[in-house]
């Protein structure tokens, strides 16, 4: 693991854009960094309302929140202790603890109970189900979330697979692709992909999104984890941290166009209709969903992470016996499920 931690720290060499908790801060705050998946968007707004509103100061945190370059970065991040917390696709982390079983890194708050991988095409391509994908070019960048999901959804799909191109497009390109007619479809997260398209001028009534999640997959998304040797030392912090979170997507989802503007204030070059529209999706899509309507915000249930994690096996080989649901994730820093409750 030295060898590791090496990486890590040579990783966190690189400088990331930062927020620090504003207004005044007792002495005997604790002070703690938290790493998000990525930039100041609009699915950001529920942890900088929190900063913003003292939720973590009431909780006894001094949180500095930094922004990441992918769901993948806050995993090493998180490991080498730099950061207590972090913002990580669940799924990227299974994978982790299949390759550093020793670490012990955990979720501890569910936020996107379905992901947003999704397929994306035009209504112009005539692609209406996932089995139209055959004969077709799908812009897929190799590094992409959603892509890493492929085989899972060919095979709960029954599309043959031999009968799809994959071109191995960059991100930068993958839209403008796309609109160009120079690929079929793309792999990406669905708001983004969604909102790109808009960018470039494709009416919404032209973008067709197959959402993963609504075609077989029973992957959750991302979780918000933390540093195993801090959780143990700090267990009330961690309870008292995740409380904060709570509140901030409490207060998010109730109000979203008054949350974006906590966004707003950290990323002057953002446009408030987008990120707005991206926030909004994203609640819509990925957070509030039927289960964390029935059972609350922030929980997994076991057993449909079992089934994610052979799904997971599906595209990606584990090294021994997958890692088992209680390895990944643990629900023993959630409040009860009446104080988890979104509007």
């Amino acid at each position: 693991m030295h060898t590791f931690h090496r990486a890590v720290l040579g990783l966190l060499a690189v400088a990331c854009a930062s927020l620090v908790a504003v207004g005044a801060v007792s002495a005997d705050q604790l002070d703690v960094k938290f790493s998000l998946d990525w930039k100041f968007e609009g699915p950001a707004a529920a942890y900088l309302l929190a900063v913003d509103k003292g939720y973590f100061a009431e909780e006894g945190l001094d949180v500095t929140i930094d922004t990441g370059q992918g769901s993948l970065e806050a995993i090493p991040r998180v490991a080498s202790g730099v950061y207590q917390f972090g913002f990580a696709d669940i799924n990227s982390l299974i994978k982790f603890h299949d390759k550093n079983p020793d670490v012990g890194i955990k979720g501890i708050l569910m936020v996107y109970d379905a992901p947003p991988f999704a397929i994306v095409t035009l209504a112009s391509t005539g692609i209406e189900t996932p089995k139209d994908l055959e004969g077709r070019i799908l812009g897929a960048p190799a590094p992409d979330g959603a892509y890493a999901q492929w085989k899972a959804f060919v095979k709960e799909n029954g599309i043959d697979a031999s009968k799809v191109t994959i071109d191995n497009v960059g991100f930068p390109v993958r839209e403008p692709m796309l609109v160009a007619g120079q690929v079929d479809a793309i792999t990406g997260f669905s708001f983004s992909s969604f909102l790109n398209l808009k960018s470039k001028g494709v009416a919404p009534e032209d973008i067709r999104v197959f959402l993963m999640s609504d075609y077989g997959l029973e992957l959750y998304g991302n979780t918000v984890i933390v540093n195993p040797e801090f959780a143990a030392e700090n267990p009330d912090a961690v309870s008292g941290f995740v409380r904060a979170i709570i509140r901030g997507w409490q207060d998010t989802v109730a109000d979203p166009a008054a949350a974006v503007k906590h966004v707003l204030e950290r990323n002057l070059v953002a446009r408030e209709p987008v990120e707005l529209e991206r926030l909004e999706m994203s609640i819509a899509d990925n957070v509030n969903t039927a289960y964390v309507q029935e059972h609350g915000f922030g929980s997994v249930d076991l057993a449909r992470l079992a089934s994610s994690i052979e799904q997971i096996g599906v595209t990606y080989e584990f090294s021994g016996t997958p890692p088992a649901p209680e390895d990944v994730f643990t629900n023993e820093y959630l409040p009860a499920a009446a104080e988890r409750m979104l509007q």
